[in-house]
């Protein structure tokens, strides 16, 4: 009896003793878990505090041999042409869309006043040339005189100046009636050179005033060469060294969406307008065959011999500041670095930048608010960010 209390005592012993330790167990592993979950917690908590971006090297330019700009036609040769007589307009001979020859009648106009004035003219030259006769007369008579010592010598010479005089007079009668013909010559209005007219603001009968100093006076008739039209473009300052007298170019018309033309540079303003920043480009389009029309718009693609250095970003990486234009790179301390950047061109969703940025800087994609320079941030690898399929939303 005695021996079996004394093992029911010890077994009581051990269980009590392994109860301790497994309660013990228990407790270290509790405590192990939370300590573990802590630093777990404290490296979560650390690691969102600094900020996760994305990055990616400038790309090279978009279309980096090409330029795409809007132009504008224009007459090869454009004439408008101005009344330079008075009168009313006694008839016209071409109406718009017509083609015309160098020296063809357009139109007439009756000049009543110019008539009557050349008529005046010629009377006053006949008058002129009658009173030169008779002076020519006298004075060879008063010479003849002075022979015989019966007059003065200072009369001779009165007569014989007056006889000249009435010479100059004559001249200027007979330049005055050439100058009222010459005149009369402009009553036919003549096409100047070989083309069409593209514009008559005129009808039979109309009043007619000469010249075209007013600001509100249109042309009678407008004759433009359209068998070769120029294509006038505005090209920026960053690729104005490289645009070449006789390079090739191709446009597109809304009039034919699907087909392409080919132009030929002839040469540029050599200036830059300094509202703009671009210089004025002339380019030469064959036009014989009358596709295209004057004040038409054009697509015109440039074609540049290389890329000039040119690199892409994101437009959603540009940091715009009361310091101006900037982008976030990331270095490779993994801090951040703020670059002042010059813009080529801005295409939308991409810009190419002109300067401030090499090929090997990571620029950050979407910087996030506040950032400056120095800032600690995290790069996402390939593996953080969500696939194509995961960022679609479920339908």
């Amino acid at each position: 009896m005695t021996t079996n209390s004394h093992h029911a005592s010890r077994r009581l012993k051990l269980g009590g003793l392994l109860l301790a330790l497994i309660a013990a167990g228990i407790v270290i592993m509790g405590m192990s878990t939370r300590a573990s979950h802590d630093d777990k917690l404290k490296d979560w908590t650390d690691k969102q505090a600094v900020p996760t971006v994305s990055v990616s090297h400038p790309g090279g330019a978009v279309d980096g041999s090409q330029l795409i700009l809007p132009g504008r036609f224009e007459a090869f040769s454009r004439a408008p042409i101005y009344a330079r007589v008075s009168g009313y307009l006694k008839n016209w001979k071409v109406d718009i869309g017509g083609s015309v020859k160098a020296g063809q009648l357009l139109g007439e106009v009756e000049t009543p006043d110019l008539d009557q004035e050349l008529l005046q003219a010629k009377a006053d030259l006949a008058s002129a040339q009658a009173n030169v006769s008779l002076a020519e007369t006298t004075a060879k008579r008063w010479q003849d005189m002075l022979k015989t010592q019966s007059i003065a010598r200072q009369e001779v010479d009165e007569k014989q100046g007056d006889y000249l005089s009435k010479q100059a007079l004559v001249k200027a009668a007979e330049a005055n009636v050439q100058r009222l013909q010459a005149l009369k010559g402009f009553a036919s209005i003549v096409a100047p050179f070989d083309g069409s007219v593209t514009a008559r603001n005129t009808d039979t009968g109309a009043l007619i005033n000469a010249g075209s100093s007013g600001s509100t006076a249109l042309p009678l008739f407008e004759v433009s060469n359209t068998r070769k039209l120029r294509l006038y473009i505005n090209v920026p300052q960053n690729y104005v060294s490289r645009i070449k007298p006789g390079g090739k170019a191709t446009f597109s018309v809304p009039e034919y969406p699907e087909s392409s033309f080919e132009a030929t540079i002839q040469s540029t303003s050599g200036a830059i307008n300094t509202s703009s920043g671009t210089t004025l480009v002339q380019l030469l389009v064959d036009n014989a065959a009358g596709k295209f029309l004057p004040g038409g718009f054009a697509n015109v693609n440039l074609q540049m011999k290389d890329a000039g250095g040119i690199l892409s970003i994101p437009a959603s990486a540009l940091i715009f500041d009361q310091n101006g234009l900037k982008v976030a790179t990331v270095g490779a301390d993994q801090k951040v670095s703020l670059k002042t950047i010059t813009i080529a061109r801005d295409l939308g969703k991409t810009l190419e930048i002109q300067t401030g940025l090499t090929a090997n800087d990571r620029v950050i994609e979407n910087p996030p608010d506040g950032v400056t320079d120095g800032t600690l941030v995290n790069v996402a690898t390939a593996a953080d960010q969500p696939s194509k399929e995961q960022a679609q939303p479920a339908k």
